[in-house]
C-alpha cells in the first residue's frame, strides 16, 4: 500500500513527514539549512529574563501558558 507523505515548508526546501509516523524525509541540500535554522533558534532561545512584579495581596495567579518547543524542529509539526 501506498501512502502519500505530508509536507511542510522548510525555508527554501521541504520537509517530509509519514503519516504513519515511519520518518520525516528531507533532500540532502535542505540537511543544511534545517541544521543551520536549529542552531540559530537555539542560539536566541536562551533564559529572557523579566524584572520581577509588585507582588500584594490582593493579586492572583497568572493563566498557565503553553510549554516552550524543546527544539525548533519540533515547531514544524504543531
Amino acid at each position: 500500500m501506498v501512502t502519500k507523505a505530508l509536507s511542510a515548508s522548510l525555508g527554501d526546501g521541504e520537509l517530509s513527514q509519514c503519516p504513519d509516523g515511519h520518518g520525516v524525509f528531507l533532500a540532502r541540500a535542505d540537511l543544511g539549512a534545517l541544521i543551520e535554522s536549529e542552531n540559530d533558534w537555539h542560539r536566541h532561545a536562551g533564559q529572557h529574563t523579566a524584572p520581577m512584579p509588585r507582588i500584594t495581596a490582593d493579586m492572583t495567579a497568572p493563566p498557565a501558558g503553553k510549554a516552550p518547543a524543546r527544539a525548533w524542529v519540533e515547531t514544524l509539526f504543531e
